[in-house]
């Protein structure tokens, strides 16, 4: 089954507003505008991160990589919510080799 059948079935289940919420995450995709996303010089280095906090987006996607699951993201960091992990998953499938570059550059500091 291709990826458009697929995306078409799972139109077919969904109610309006997850229809209207699916699009808008489509709408952010396409723009590369992610809201919730910041990146200040002068805070972790200007990596992108969380606004009003210090979690920058590669943390987050490296941990997704090792195994943690969302439920143990929020558990980590009592101050996210999903949608912040929602941003930060958008940024990454924008911004995939900046950030896969932060994870290396990182992880071998």
């Amino acid at each position: 089954m291709t990826v458009m059948k697929q995306a078409e079935q799972l139109l077919a289940e969904m109610t309006p507003a997850e229809k209207i919420e699916f699009l808008q995450l489509i709408a952010r995709d396409l723009s590369g505008a992610i809201p919730g996303i910041v990146s200040t010089p002068d805070v972790c280095g200007g990596e992108p991160r969380i606004a009003g906090t210090r979690i920058p987006v590669w943390v987050l996607v490296q941990f997704q990589k090792l195994g943690s699951t969302e439920a143990d993201l929020l558990q980590m960091y009592p101050t996210l919510r999903s949608e912040d992990l929602a941003n930060a998953w958008a940024y990454y499938r924008t911004h995939k080799d900046e950030i896969e570059q932060q994870i290396v550059e990182n992880e071998t500091a």
